[in-house]
């Protein structure tokens, strides 16, 4: 299938916070790290890529692109990012088409959200 994607990548400005972040706290494993700036993360057959950029500094990215996660217990992830301090937009699991969901910024200011879809 022609334009189909085939990753998602994620510039921070600093690599080694962003692997301790989508490690740690999102509970992504680190596949591979290809060197000081880059590092795959595990995310079944559609590569996660953490790539270190000058162009995104802490707290002052903007981006068009907004990770979604699917979570099963919506309501457990709102009360662990809480419980780790992460900075939520949405804090409280609200409604949406597919189901309930929430969001939040990583530390270098990129939009991911949890969604629970109703049906699955």
């Amino acid at each position: 299938m022609e334009n189909q994607v085939c990753v998602i990548s994620i510039y921070v400005p600093n690599l080694k916070e962003a692997i301790e972040f989508y490690t740690t706290t999102l509970g992504f494993e680190l596949n591979k790290q290809y060197g000081p700036k880059i590092a795959s993360l595990v995310h079944g057959d559609l590569p996660l890529v953490l790539e270190e950029n000058e162009i995104a500094t802490s707290n002052h990215v903007s981006s068009g692109v907004v990770l979604g996660l699917h979570t099963k217990d919506i309501y457990e992830k709102a009360t662990f990012l809480k419980q780790k301090g992460v900075n939520l937009i949405v804090a409280e699991p609200t409604n949406c088409p597919p189901g309930k969901y929430i969001s939040f910024r990583d530390p270098f200011g990129n939009i991911v959200e949890y969604i629970q879809f109703q049906n699955i």
